[in-house]
């Protein structure tokens, strides 16, 4: 989805990561929009781990608008709720819960410090 490929600017050359394929991108997009719209799962333990990094992951990168935008102005303050929702949890309480696997919520805990 990505290269890498050197980029002069003005006094030094900087590695950039430029996309290549804009449709998986605009399927992560969707994914993560369909995660906090239409495949809600009001708890974190219950939903899929990989759409729950997904969501960590696409609010870590600081496009929230990008990927939380919706031609609905309702749409868009209830993913962002959700979203909001998801970042608040404490993943140290989190991972104390029962049948809870420790791993996920060490991830999270290192995407939201």
């Amino acid at each position: 989805m990505l290269t890498t490929e050197k980029q002069n600017f003005l006094l030094f050359d900087m590695t950039t990561h430029p996309l290549t394929n804009n449709n998986i991108k605009q399927r992560l997009i969707k994914k993560v929009q369909e995660a906090v719209l239409d495949k809600w799962v009001n708890d974190p333990h219950r939903m899929d781990k990989r759409l729950l990094a997904l969501i960590y992951v696409a609010h870590a990168l600081r496009r929230p608008g990008e990927c939380f935008c919706c031609p609905l102005d309702k749409q868009y303050d209830l993913a962002t709720k959700r979203v909001r929702q998801l970042l608040d949890l404490d993943p140290e309480v989190e991972c104390l819960k029962a049948n809870t696997s420790e791993v996920p919520w060490a991830v999270v805990a290192t995407f939201t410090q």
